[in-house]
């Protein structure tokens, strides 16, 4: 059996799929979004470097569409899988696009004739922009193909769109199949590669940060998207209507904190924190920057230097736990303790950044039901932190932040690592 099953197409299923594809193997890549690239596509810039993510990501995600050893799944999920290393059976469920992809040349005709466009917030903005109910996520999306959101389609959510519907009449390809259903395809794989990466945690679950109740409370991912040039503010920090001059950064939102049992370090947010700084200070260079934490752990190559950059720049950094970002009037406030000083503080701000931990993805039965363990953490653990790739299931691997929160770098190799050891079970016919 040569072919091989990837589930997630974020940075770690893109690159083990290219990597087993490229020794001639054929890959099954399975991804419940409508495009590949996952949570590295929102990201504006990657720590320590500021390179620009798309420049790195986007020539692999197409990489990914134009394989030709690649089948790339999108909108689909696996529902079951059976069988052993060397000979599983895998049924995969395809939700519908309503958008035929063969004909679809990704002209935008009816996203720009669609009634509801600008009309419904975009998930890949986290809501920050508005995009109608037929789209596409962002514009270097893999595949260019229009989706149809069922939920806020006139058509398909009450029978009709009253105008026509205007993206069928706008659509010179005839593309537009409301008739569109769900369709089960079953593939017969040699080994399994899970990489189906990591959810942001709710800061709702830390009321007294009032992320939710007030919209200068922010997430970094959403800051992320307001820095972006593709994002819904082309690139401008932009916080009810202005820039802001006072911005507090929160580290540890959900991390390394017993009530709400995350022990554990997100591993990332110092960095990501610290170059959201920086940007906010580049786009906003009159912006007083506060970056407020609990211990900096900058243990990457490259990353104590940038650490020190970032403070050389302005950008004031203060010990001590944040108790409550609250509103006096029409005022945002911080309310902390300076572990430095022995004092507590207020201090207004313009927008407040909580720097969200990462927690395992939602909807992962599937992988569980394998006999995959799961840590303490709620990640995926193999049976010796030897061999992190390895999942104790015979054939079946391990990559990226399903194991445990990483940056990109690592998270690279991890998927690189996890294809060799597919690939040794592909070139034997059994479990290495």
């Amino acid at each position: 059996m040569k072919d091989v099953l990837v589930i997630g197409a974020g940075i770690a299923g893109i690159q083990a799929s290219l990597d087993m594809a490229d020794a001639g193997f054929t890959v099954h890549l399975v991804e419940k979004e409508p495009t590949v690239g996952g949570h590295m596509a929102q990201t504006d810039k990657v720590f320590p470097t500021l390179d620009c993510s798309s420049c790195i990501l986007t020539p692999k995600m197409v990489s990914v569409g134009q394989h030709p050893n690649i089948r790339l799944y999108t909108l689909s999920e696996v529902t079951k899988i059976d069988g052993k290393a060397g000979d599983f059976t895998v049924e995969i469920l395809r939700h519908p696009r309503y958008v035929d992809e063969n004909a679809c040349t990704g002209c935008g005709a009816c996203a720009e004739a669609c009634v509801m466009k600008g009309r419904i917030p975009n998930a890949f903005d986290m809501g920050l922009g508005k995009r109608g109910a037929i789209y596409i996520s962002f514009p270097q999306a893999v595949p260019l193909k229009y989706t149809i959101d069922p939920e806020t389609c006139l058509t398909l959510s009450r029978g009709k769109c009253k105008k026509g519907p205007p993206c069928k009449l706008a659509c010179a390809a005839d593309a537009i199949r409301f008739d569109d259903t769900e369709k089960t395809l079953t593939v017969h794989v040699g080994a399994i590669v899970v990489a189906t990466g990591y959810d942001l945690f709710d800061p709702r679950l830390k009321p007294e940060y009032s992320y939710g109740k007030y919209p200068e409370v922010l997430t970094a991912l959403e800051v992320e998207r307001l820095c972006s040039a593709s994002g819904p503010t082309l690139g401008e920090i932009i916080v009810n209507g202005k820039k802001p001059s006072k911005v507090f950064f929160i580290h540890c939102v959900g991390s390394r904190d017993h009530t709400v049992d995350n022990l554990y370090c997100s591993r990332v947010c110092c960095m990501f924190t610290a170059k959201q700084a920086h940007l906010v200070k580049d786009k906003v260079p009159d912006a007083k920057v506060t970056v407020t934490y609990i211990d900096i752990r900058a243990f990457g190559k490259g990353y104590e230097e940038f650490y020190e950059r970032v403070q050389k720049e302005g950008i004031i950094y203060r010990r001590g736990v944040i108790s409550e970002v609250f509103k006096r009037g029409d005022k945002l406030y911080v309310r902390g303790e300076d572990a430095f000083l022995g004092e507590v503080y207020e201090e207004e701000a313009d927008m407040v950044v909580l720097a969200a931990g990462l927690v395992q993805r939602k909807g992962i039965d599937i992988i569980k039901k394998l006999g995959v363990k799961m840590g303490d953490d709620r990640f995926f653990s193999g049976p010796t932190p030897l061999d992190p790739v390895e999942s104790g299931i015979d054939g079946v691997y391990l990559a990226g932040c399903c194991v445990g929160p990483k940056d990109i770098p690592d998270t690279v190799v991890q998927a690189s690592g996890a294809a060799s050891r597919a690939m040794a079970v592909l070139a034997r016919g059994k479990a290495a």
